[in-house]
């Protein structure tokens, strides 16, 4: 925000252009919404910004005129107000357009399966408590920094064992959100950076087998479609979203039980998003329990069961069939839900 807030600043000479790289990726929805009224009452003035976004909706609701890329060509350009939804969708391609157009089934009826978590935030002051059911997807929801990230580490610290507040049946992997902080090993290839949680599986006595090693990279590699020619390049040699994609494969191939997301699609594009989306949805029918903290509605509508938190307790517990923004909201504000 302050890297923005000095863009638009006063000067000796004021921007006339201003162009924002993805601005909202780190924010969450009310401040997005702040920052998006500003760019508008920028343009209002005089100004002129080029917003750069994979997020449909601000770019439907604060854009003039919309430029479609793909595969870095221009394929359409238009005035915002002859754009709808699914004509954008339709613009960004044939990905994009079943992103928009499927409804994600629910991973598993609550109840039927074994629960795998059950943990209560430190700073409850009631019974409530998030709770996961093997092959469930639980989305951890509400305004960014009320404890979410709290809760997923709560769980991560307690994997395999039972604590006075949590309790974890099974192996935890964390897909972290800031991927160039707590995700990628800079240095090594991307076969590395999948196959690092899954060393004691492929080693052979002493050493690790490099050619089992191999093998599980090129796998993960087409299983999520990570566009690369070869594993032994460098991570940092791929995109965002195919370094994002290397962090799931990472997850995903290892014999982790319960995946923990914390905010791991912020910034990625749409089509990256549904392959992600439906890795999720094919491992969650395998068994595997997904607990996914996401700033965006959208991905919510992925998940199980959700849980709004607010100053670090839960303040909502919603099943998928009950969730609706008004409904995240209003818990994010208020302490009853």
């Amino acid at each position: 925000m302050v890297e923005i807030a000095r863009a638009f600043s006063e000067t000796e000479s004021r921007a006339r252009l201003v162009i924002l790289d993805e601005p909202t990726s780190s924010l969450d929805s009310v401040v997005a919404g702040q920052l998006l009224g500003f760019v508008r009452r920028f343009v209002d003035s005089g100004g002129s910004v080029i917003l750069i976004s994979h997020l449909l909706g601000e770019i439907l609701e604060t854009a003039d005129r919309v430029v479609v890329m793909r595969d870095g060509r221009v394929v359409d350009t238009r005035p915002a107000a002859a754009f709808t939804r699914a004509s954008l969708v339709a613009a960004m391609g044939n990905v994009a357009r079943e992103a928009a157009a499927s409804d994600v089934v629910a991973a598993s009826n609550r109840g039927d399966a074994p629960l795998t978590v059950s943990a209560r935030p430190l700073a409850q002051t009631n019974d409530m408590r998030l709770t996961a059911h093997r092959g469930e997807v639980v989305g951890l929801a509400g305004l960014e920094g009320h404890g979410q990230g709290a809760m997923l580490r709560q769980v991560f610290s307690a994997a395999g064992r039972r604590t006075a507040h949590t309790l974890v049946e099974g192996p935890v992997a964390l897909v972290a959100g800031d991927r160039q902080t707590d995700g990628v090993f800079p240095l090594w290839s991307i076969a590395l950076n999948i196959s690092i949680r899954s060393l004691k599986r492929l080693r052979r006595g002493p050493l690790i087998d490099l050619a089992a090693e191999r093998e599980m990279a090129e796998t993960w590699r087409e299983r999520i479609s990570i566009r690369t020619p070869d594993t032994d390049n460098p991570i940092l040699s791929l995109s965002g979203g195919n370094q994002q994609k290397a962090l799931f494969a990472r997850a995903l191939g290892s014999d982790a039980e319960i995946v923990l997301m914390d905010d791991p699609m912020r910034g990625v594009d749409i089509g990256t998003k549904q392959e992600v989306y439906r890795i999720i949805r094919d491992e969650a029918g395998k068994g595997r329990t997904f607990l996914w903290y996401t700033t965006e509605m959208d991905e919510l509508k992925n998940c199980d069961h959700v849980y709004v938190f607010r100053n670090g307790r839960i303040v909502a517990d919603l099943a998928r069939h009950e969730l609706t923004e008004e409904k995240v909201l209003q818990s994010s504000f208020t302490e009853e839900a």
